[in-house]
């Protein structure tokens, strides 16, 4: 009977308790035995993910949702093993993109059905992203929210409405320097975000990405500030009419450099935020991994 290491985050999108012995049984029901690694906190993900493969399997599987793929990734990437995906996630961005099943039957026999797929992956000063990063107003209402669901024990989307609504009325802008592919722009801007790939920025499909594997970085920045200016845009964005907007500029390069005069800020990966050095260093890491999909 066929292996299959798995690094299972039984609390990503409230996926349960009961979520290990469900996996296993429609895995063994395909003719597969599951080695689990199951952390006891999200910071021992990337560990059990190394240890799974430590062994050199043909493929880990990564049951959770995108921070938990993030992390998996992290350590399968430029070796040759292939990702697996069970997403059980709330939002599955990443699934999504690749067309994975978001029903657990469906993507247990689409990791060990479906086909080796080499896709791009970005990184920022050496860590990874696989969907997207970005400076600026998100990883600031993250962090307010944690800051909200830690201190008053509100829900994670009641402390995200809160988070939304108080750094919205207060985030500054910021003054940076972005040096695109070597060529140099100074902006003023709320945000920064950076696309492991092309994403889809209006429209019913804004949001998602028609390729991983065409090499580049996109780079999305936005002149507007305050609630009613970004509102707008949103408006202009759904409306498929956002390239008419002078505040919105959208480019691509195979690598970024951004530089402000802060010498720390909070930058979000697929997710999950940190505070970094500056400058920020991202590049593009062509069909670096292998992953499994339909």
């Amino acid at each position: 009977m066929r292996a299959i290491p798995l690094v299972l985050n039984s609390r990503s999108g409230g996926a349960g308790d009961d979520l290990l012995e469900r996996l296993a049984g429609l895995y063994r029901a395909a003719g597969a035995e599951l080695i689990p690694h199951v952390p006891k906190s999200g910071g021992e993900i990337v560990r059990l993910a190394r240890e799974a493969a430590r062994e050199r399997p043909p493929l880990v599987v990564a049951a959770g949702g995108d921070g938990t793929v993030n992390a998996v990734a992290s350590a399968l990437v430029g070796s040759g093993i292939a990702l697996g995906v069970v997403p059980t996630g709330t939002l599955n961005h990443f699934a999504r993109d690749l067309a994975i099943p978001l029903d657990a039957p469906a993507a247990v026999l689409a990791t060990l059905e479906g086909e080796p797929r080499e896709i791009d992956v970005g990184e920022v000063n050496g860590r990874i992203f696989l969907n997207n990063s970005s400076i600026g107003l998100y990883p600031a209402m993250v962090h307010e929210r944690t800051k909200q669901q830690r201190r008053l024990g509100r829900s994670k989307w009641h402390a995200m409405l809160w988070a939304a609504h108080t750094v919205l009325r207060s985030h500054p802008f910021m003054q940076l320097t972005l040096a695109l592919d070597g060529k140099t722009y100074r902006r003023r801007t709320p945000f920064v975000f950076i696309g492991n790939n092309v994403y889809e920025m209006q429209g019913f499909d804004i949001g998602r990405r028609q390729r991983l594997d065409a090499g580049v970085l996109s780079v999305y920045v936005t002149h507007r500030g305050g609630r009613f200016s970004l509102l707008t845009l949103a408006g202009r964005a759904l409306l498929g009419r956002l390239e008419q907007s002078r505040d919105f500029e959208a480019g691509t390069a195979a690598e970024l450099r951004i530089e402000s005069r802060h010498t720390r800020l909070l930058v979000a990966r697929d997710g999950e935020v940190a505070a970094m050095d500056l400058p920020l260093t991202y590049r593009v890491r062509p069909r670096a991994l292998r992953v499994i999909a339909p």
